[in-house]
């Protein structure tokens, strides 16, 4: 996956000290944008979807609301966005393969039956995500120490639904792969789409179109352009898409003991329903391919995810690991950090942020002067930069340049 690098913010020469002495400021509300202002015309309406003109900004993240010919769907930042965007694309080929010959002739002796179920799979609505602003403005909160999630009511669920979720978390993990089978993952890479993506809608119709193209009759009769898989390298999408569920968590296993990942932490990464079978694989292959010390501590804090989005936040993150550490080379990684932070033999501390906005707290304000804190301390850093794939609003850039920082190139 390739991020653009929007912004970079460099401090150089003010220690924590130093940043003490800068007087707090008011927090700085959730701002106002709409979806011109973020949005390129072909993103905010298509053929098959209308995206809502309002979007809240309450976290680190845009939350867009989508109106499509196949339901409505939440996208808690820019990249969810651009794979939902995806995925209505794909829904819209698949309506148009189940009006084909060559599906009607698959179809057999129960075409109108099969028929009207793909079409109702492909155009039925769907209920908008429940809880998904909640939970991105919790997350929104703190970047800092992992620990402090256990103990802050701010950051946490309610924790009788944690542990409801706790116990169910097995099943939701197992759920989330079955049927997912050879024609299945065809289908998927047909239409360049993720075969564990989280969208009910397009799941639903890749379930039906391969269970009634189990032999292959139709995808090797419908020739379709694949695009690039959003948000995936071309090596982990071949992977999702050419091994099996068991096959591929096999790899992960094996690749996680070679970082020198515990097998509880292990466990709790592969059972957690908001890390999807993909989100673990991009994961664990971005950091298998940098395997710097710390390493296991950056699964942990994957594992801890709460929700698909902070999910995300944590396999971008180490894609962003990967992509910045081949050109300047990490040698260690701050632990227990919600943030993933590195370390350059020069002692250039690096915070990777794929977020879409950042805005001046009180929390904010705490986490960075922690994080400075602890990366001069425990690994020895000489200056701290905050690498954005979005952007700072203009009262935190404003706030950072009075504490020391500057705004630098990408």
């Amino acid at each position: 996956m390739k991020t653009a690098l929007v912004g970079v913010l460099f401090l150089a020469g003010a220690g924590a000290a130093g940043l003490r002495l800068a007087a707090a400021p008011a927090d700085e509300p959730p701002p106002t944008f709409t979806a011109a202002q973020l949005l390129n015309q072909a993103q905010i309406k298509g053929p098959h979807h209308t995206v809502a003109s309002a979007v809240q900004t309450e976290g680190y993240y845009h939350v867009f609301h989508v109106q499509s010919d196949f339901g409505a769907f939440d996208a808690a930042g820019r990249s969810l966005l651009a794979v939902r965007l995806r995925e209505v694309e794909a829904l819209a080929q698949l309506e148009e393969v189940s009006k084909t010959g060559v599906f009607l002739a698959a179809a057999g002796n129960s075409v109108l039956n099969l028929g009207k179920g793909v079409a109702n799979v492909v155009t039925a609505p769907t209920e908008t995500a429940k809880g998904l602003g909640s939970g991105v403005k919790r997350f929104g909160v703190n970047l800092g120490r992992q620990s402090k999630r256990a103990y802050d009511s701010t950051t946490n669920d309610d924790p009788a639904e944690a542990s409801k979720q706790g116990d169910n978390a097995a099943v939701s993990a197992g759920k989330a792969v079955l049927g997912v089978n050879k024609a299945y993952r065809r289908w998927a890479q047909k239409l360049g789409v993720d075969p564990y993506t989280t969208n009910a809608v397009l799941r639903n119709a890749l379930s039906s179109i391969a269970e009634i193209d189990a032999a292959g009759s139709i995808a090797t009769k419908v020739v379709l352009p694949i695009p690039g898989v959003v948000g995936m390298t071309a090596t982990v999408s071949g992977m999702v898409w050419s091994k099996d569920p068991e096959e591929l968590r096999k790899i992960n296993e094996q690749r996680l003991r070679e970082l020198g990942v515990p097998d509880a932490t292990a466990k709790t990464l592969f059972l957690n329903s908001a890390m999807t079978l993909s989100y673990e694989t991009r994961l664990v292959a971005a950091l298998h391919a940098v395997k710097l010390r710390g390493a296991a501590d950056r699964v942990a804090a994957a594992a801890d995810s709460r929700h698909e989005r902070e999910a995300l936040f944590h396999v971008e993150s180490a894609e962003l690991l990967q992509q910045r550490h081949a050109k300047a080379p990490f040698t260690a990684l701050l632990a227990d950090s919600v943030a993933t932070v590195g370390v350059t033999a020069r002692g250039q501390a690096w915070v990777l942020l794929p977020v879409d906005w950042l805005r001046w707290t009180s929390e904010a304000d705490a986490t960075w002067r922690e994080i400075d804190a602890r990366a001069r301390k425990e690994l020895d850093a000489k200056s701290l930069t905050i690498v954005l794939t979005g952007k700072a609003s203009p009262a935190a850039s404003k706030e950072l340049a009075g504490r020391g920082w500057t705004m630098g190139p990408a």
